[in-house]
């Protein structure tokens, strides 16, 4: 029998486990993916009201937009991934970040967990009233490209970031159930 993933809000019996992602991210010379995994957690009961103040989209700052992150959870004790869904879209968003950011913790790849993890937070950017969202990723990111399309990503355009020095792909998504 497979243990149930759930997709969460962030919360405090969680604590150890998040804390144990971000380890896992840092030990290995990872990047923090999502963004919002970058946050301070050293006061967890802080972190836990700034993340709900930016779903709230309270006290941002310049150039952010409301955002809400996500775990998913396995069994109901191990959080194997981070999603973080912005609710709009800046100028600069559009060129490079898009409506949805996500990352699993090394130790749990190659389950299944991120194409897990994109479905349902399809499924929160419906009930916040999109019908599509755009993902972006870097083009030798074969990995988040599947995932991607396994949850019905079609191609809209590419484009060579300098800064980055790589392609930056983007993607729209439909929002809602998979068929």
């Amino acid at each position: 029998m497979t243990p149930e993933l759930t997709l969460e809000d962030p919360k405090a019996d969680l604590r150890d486990s998040y804390r144990e992602l971000v380890r896992e991210f840092v030990e290995g010379g990872e990047p923090l993916v999502p963004f919002s995994t970058r946050f301070p957690h050293d006061d967890f009961g802080k972190f836990l009201e700034h993340l709900s103040a930016c779903a709230r989209g309270e006290g941002l700052p310049p150039g952010f937009v409301a955002h809400s992150t996500y775990w998913l959870v396995l069994g109901g004790t191990e959080v194997v991934a981070v999603s973080n869904l912005r609710h709009e879209l800046t100028e600069p968003l559009r060129r490079e970040g898009g409506h949805i950011g996500y990352g699993v913790r090394p130790s749990a790849r190659r389950n299944g967990y991120a194409t897990e993890l994109l479905r349902q937070t399809l499924l929160r950017a419906e009930a916040l009233g999109l019908s599509e969202v755009l993902i972006t990723c870097d083009k030798t990111n074969e990995p988040s490209v599947r995932t991607i399309l396994r949850n019905g990503g079609v191609l809209e355009s590419e484009e060579y970031l300098p800064e980055h020095q790589d392609v930056v792909q983007r993607y729209r998504v439909p929002c809602g159930p998979r068929g």
